[in-house]
Order: C-alpha cells, then sequence, then structure tokens
C-alpha cells in the first residue's frame, strides 16, 4: 500500500495548507469547470482541500474523496459536516455513503471511495467527474505514475490541480549548525519510494507535472504556496522539526545523535516560542486545451 498519514497530523497542518494554497490557480479551476461541477480528490485523507476549494468553487457540486484509507474518509466526513455546521450550513446524509452540505451556492455533495493510487489512473471513474485535484500528493509519487494521470486526464480533457507539492527550500529560524545535515537527510528521504512504483518526484514533483501535462497540449499554471509558520505556533512548528530529524535519521543513522540533538533544540526553541518555519511548496493547475 502507498504511504499514508496520521489524521492528527492532516488536522494540525489543514490551517497551515489553507493559508498556503494560490487562491488565483482555484478561482482559475472554478472559472475552467461547468455549471455543476464534479471533482474527483486523489489522496484525500481527512477532506481538508474539499473545505478550502468548494467554498472556491462556489456553487453546487459533487465530490468523490479517494483514499487508501478508510478511517481517514470516515472522518472526512465528520469534520466536513462538523465545518458545514460551523459555517451555518446544515449537514445531512442523503444515504450511508453520501453527504451533502448545504452551502449557500448550492449542495455540496460528497461521497468516498477506498482505493489505493498506486495503480492510478486503473479504477479510477474519469467518467464520470469534470477534474481531478490532490493536495500534498504528487511529490510522493513517481515520474511514471504523474505521466499515466497526464495520459488518462488528456483522454477526457480533465483540468488537473495539484496543490502543495514540496519544492525543496525550507528553513528554520534562527539558524542552527546541523541544518544542511538535517536538509539534506530529509531531500534523500524525499526520494525514497512512497509506494508508487519508483522513487518519489519530491522537489522535482512541480517540473515533472508541468512537463507531462504540456505533453499533452495543456496550459500549466505554477504558483507559490509555502508555508510560514510563525514563532506564535510552537504545535506546529515543533511537529515539522521532528518530522524532518526523523526522516533525516531514516537516512543517514551515523549523524543520529547530531540529529536528535538538532530535534531537541529545535522542540525547545518552539515551546519557547522561537522557532519559525518557512517550507517551499507550490501549486499546479494544468487547463486542457480549447476546443
Amino acid at each position: 500500500m502507498a504511504e499514508s498519514f496520521d489524521g492528527d497530523w492532516l488536522e494540525l497542518r489543514e490551517p497551515h495548507d489553507a493559508a498556503a494554497r494560490n487562491l488565483d490557480l482555484a478561482q482559475r479551476l472554478a472559472e475552467a469547470l461547468p455549471a455543476r461541477p464534479r471533482i474527483l480528490d486523489l489522496g484525500a485523507g481527512t477532506g481538508s482541500l474539499l473545505r478550502w476549494l468548494a467554498p472556491a468553487i462556489g456553487r453546487a457540486q459533487a465530490w468523490t474523496l479517494v483514499d487508501a484509507d478508510g478511517g481517514l474518509l470516515s472522518r472526512a466526513f465528520t469534520t466536513t459536516a462538523d465545518f458545514g455546521e460551523a459555517m451555518g450550513w446544515p449537514a445531512t446524509y442523503a444515504s450511508r455513503k453520501t453527504l451533502l452540505v448545504h452551502a449557500p451556492g448550492g449542495a455540496w455533495r460528497v461521497e468516498g471511495l477506498v482505493a489505493d493510487l498506486r495503480d492510478a489512473p486503473k479504477g479510477l471513474p474519469l467518467t464520470q467527474v469534470d477534474a481531478v485535484v490532490n493536495t500534498a500528493l504528487c511529490d510522493l509519487v513517481s515520474e511514471d505514475w504523474i505521466f499515466r494521470i497526464a495520459a488518462a486526464c488528456a483522454k477526457r480533457r480533465l483540468p488537473f490541480y495539484a496543490a502543495l507539492n514540496v519544492t525543496g527550500r525550507e528553513r528554520f529560524d534562527p539558524p542552527h549548525p546541523t541544518d544542511a545535515l538535517v536538509a539534506r537527510g530529509f531531500a534523500r528521504d524525499q526520494l525514497r519510494d512512497k509506494g508508487f512504483g519508483g522513487i518519489a518526484l519530491g522537489a522535482r514533483a512541480p517540473a515533472v507535472i508541468a512537463a507531462a501535462f504540456a505533453a499533452q497540449g495543456y496550459a500549466v499554471h505554477r504558483a507559490p504556496s509555502d508555508w510560514r509558520i510563525p514563532r506564535q505556533d510552537p504545535e506546529m512548528a515543533a511537529a515539522i522539526a521532528s518530522g524532518h530529524a526523523r526522516a533525516a535519521m531514516q537516512q543517514d543513522r551515523r549523524s543520529r545523535p547530531k540529529l536528535l540533538n538538532w530535534a531537541v533544540d529545535r522542540r525547545a526553541e518552539a515551546g519557547l516560542n522561537r522557532l519559525s518555519v518557512r517550507i517551499g511548496h507550490s501549486d499546479v493547475l494544468c487547463l486542457p486545451p480549447k476546443e
């Protein structure tokens, strides 16, 4: 099975994802969609992209959330219903598997599909949707995976939107003598096979997406979407530092003592509201050629 993520981590990062994604690209996607669009969200997790992008689309729409982890999809339904209620939009269930969020511009119809994306596009309902979207997915997949998706989308002239792809640019502030060692180990870890049939793209993802869809005649739009974690958010800053250290240690066991010390120092700084973090991301929107 392809690599999956903890629901609590996805919940912690959701507001930072929302703040980082590029709204201009989202609006371009919304303008390219039909009146009542059907959206296929790959690697949807707990549904954070739905809760951010659906209001930007701003009209009646249907979403199919795809993930290999049925527990995350169940959490997506609960969290999305709670989100709607908090916004003053009633959430009801048309059936056991279909959630309706009655937003002002039109209802959101939300369904889930448990599927392992390793063999995508095999098994995906591409004939029943108007766009394919994802967030924080494409840096995990292989180059072959992206080219397969691009070819499948091109057959149906489907827009493809990929948010929050890592770019390899990152900065922890204040500086630390071990920053470069951590960065090298983390970068190597991003390239290991994440279960999608080959070396993961990591920071190459934006360029590979662009190349794959441009080869199919698509217009490709890119925009920065960096995480900017302020000192006033110690929980997120500490979580990022811990994740970087764990990944680096997987790739450089000989430097484990230095990496552990770095993690301890960074968590201490975060606890004192002294650590800020910036992680480079890029959003990519690929639009099919006009007929």
